[in-house]
């Protein structure tokens, strides 16, 4: 009986077989099909816009983790005269301006912003800022207005100017308005610097061709300046707004006088004088506060500093004060910012700053690799204590220790010649003031 039941169970167990692999392959069908309609769909879903499903998602989100893990990360710096760093912006610094009162620094970004930090702050922790955006745009360049209550930039896409008022919110804070109407386009090549005079009469905005434009505040061009200088790498405004002054590839720095009626009118643009003494093309040049002092640095490796506190309309030239040595100008282009009294000069070359003072011509300090990119910017606050660079996402204060020297210096020989009380007891409490900030930063000498 078992052996006649044999066949039976062959041809059983041969039905079962094929049963199983009809359903592998229908089950292996199935999935393929799944797997073409899901990467259909998502391929669809992307061509129309439309959101990816969950999976899909938690791709993406891991990719652009990936991704912001890769970005630079925040260049560190430190020293024990380091005051502080301003470190809100998102994207590198390219340019900042202190406002004539004091109170408030403007830096802009390729992050779209421009940030006004409180200079009451630079000393502790915590540094407040109030963010202005610029739609559609970054600007490259800003500054404040005279009175404060607006300030100017220069967009990088539009080529033009931008005005921004500034009103004051109940609760202290400000609102920032563009105005409607940009500036018209006139320049034809790069722009390296604008200013604003401090008699609000006049903007100046300087291309790297040879143009220096002179414009009234509601947009229109006063006067067109031919620097002749084969091209301009630096444009200024001085300080008593008299003066506008370029640089580049001449070994001289050209000064204008920007003139004006008793009405406020506007009349001319008179050449006015020239710093002559440089062998080589003049990379950068500042004022003094009180406009009587300018110093200048030049690819043939020196820099100087000059009294200009002079009757040109005589023919009386500018005098040279000092001429220092700084090798790395004639290697690299370099840019260079004078304290308000004219005793600190600060160079910056690459990521690196240079402190000399001006009665001697030594160097004083040296601060090395201070940003992780070239430094963009380099600027002295109003009371000349402080020091602001900028060239990556902070910007980076500095106690300004070679000032305080140069007051104990001129302190020192004042008082051995005065010969009144009281003058004794004033140039003495300078003297002690000053020999106390070197002492609490740990740098007064023995």
């Amino acid at each position: 009986m078992e052996l006649l039941q044999m066949p039976e169970l062959v041809g059983l167990s041969l039905l079962l077989g094929l049963l199983a692999l009809m359903a592998t392959a229908a089950v292996a069908r199935g999935w393929l099909r799944a797997e073409e309609e899901t990467s259909s769909r998502s391929a669809g879903q992307k061509a129309n816009g439309l959101p990816l499903d969950k999976s899909s998602r938690s791709k993406k989100q891991k990719q652009h983790q990936r991704i912001r893990k890769e970005k630079p990360q925040q260049h560190n710096f430190t020293h024990r005269l380091l005051a502080g760093a301003l470190k809100s912006h998102s994207g590198n610094i390219s340019c900042m301006d202190f406002s004539s009162n004091g109170k408030y620094l403007a830096t802009c970004a390729d992050d779209r912003t421009i940030r006004i930090w409180s200079t009451k702050d630079f000393l502790q922790r915590e540094h407040r800022s109030m963010r202005a955006n610029v739609e559609l745009d970054h600007a490259t360049l800003v500054r404040f207005s005279p009175d404060c209550r607006a300030f100017i930039v220069w967009l990088a896409n539009g080529d033009t100017l931008r005005v921004f008022k500034m009103t004051r919110r109940e609760d202290g804070g400000y609102t920032f308005t563009a105005n409607p109407e940009d500036f018209p386009k006139k320049h034809k090549a790069p722009i390296i610097n604008i200013g604003i005079a401090d008699t609000g009469k006049f903007i100046m905005t300087a291309s790297s061709d040879t143009t220096v434009l002179i414009w009234n505040l509601k947009g229109h061009v006063l006067s067109t300046i031919n620097t002749n200088q084969m091209n301009n790498t630096h444009a200024a405004i001085s300080p008593c707004s008299r003066f506008v002054a370029s640089c580049g590839f001449t070994p001289d720095v050209k000064v204008w006088e920007v003139c004006f009626g008793k009405k406020n009118d506007f009349q001319e643009v008179v050449r006015a004088f020239e710093l002559k003494g440089h062998s080589a093309a003049v990379h950068f040049f500042a004022f003094s506060n009180d406009s009587r002092r300018m110093a200048s640095v030049s690819k043939d490796g020196t820099w100087k500093l000059w009294d200009t506190d002079v009757e040109y309309k005589k023919q009386q030239d500018p005098y040279l004060l000092r001429t220092g040595c700084f090798e790395e100008a004639s290697t690299m282009p370099c840019r260079l910012a004078l304290s308000p009294d004219a005793q600190v000069l600060a160079l910056a070359s690459g990521s690196s700053i240079h402190l000399y003072n001006t009665r001697r011509g030594e160097k004083e300090q040296c601060f090395e690799q201070v940003h992780g990119e070239c430094i963009a910017d380099l600027s002295f606050d109003i009371t000349g204590r402080l020091l602001a660079s900028c060239g990556d996402r902070a910007v980076r204060l500095f106690h300004n220790t070679p000032g305080h020297r140069a007051v104990v210096e001129e302190m020192q020989g004042l008082l051995k010649r005065a010969s009144n009380e009281s003058t004794r007891q004033r140039l003495q409490q300078q003297l002690t003031q000053a020999q106390e900030a070197l002492r609490s930063l740990g740098a007064l000498k023995k």
